[in-house]
């Protein structure tokens, strides 16, 4: 069993910095992808950023140059630090890893930007 547990959500104005973190722990050999979607209420969840285990990463469009995924490895962890936040941030954000063919998933951590 892989639990993720997530933190570093919060209320930010606009313009304001996050730090989301996500740590997986349980029975974890070689994690491939790991990222972060985000849903908003009424919207369909969305891929936000994803990062290989060798350090490639790709964002949605709309979060480029603002958001910075990153990872350590001999952590079992994912990073996502959001600058320049905008209202239209605002999601539950859901961190994933990807271990031996199966797609694990954190609670979820809400993010709220205020205008």
């Amino acid at each position: 069993q892989v639990q993720l547990v997530e933190s570093g959500g919060g209320l930010v104005q606009a313009g304001g910095s996050l730090r989301l973190s996500c740590v997986a722990s349980g029975k974890i050999f070689n994690i491939n992808a790991m990222g972060w979607y985000r849903q908003a209420p009424g919207k369909q969840r969305e891929l936000v950023a994803a990062i290989t285990s060798g350090g490639n990463s790709n964002y949605l469009d709309s979060v480029k140059g603002r958001f910075t995924i990153s990872r350590d490895n001999a952590k079992n962890a994912v990073y996502l630090q959001m600058n320049s936040l905008k209202p239209e941030d605002t999601a539950v954000y859901y961190c994933y890893a990807d271990l031996l063919g199966f797609r694990y998933w954190g609670q979820g951590t809400q993010v709220t930007v205020s205008s």
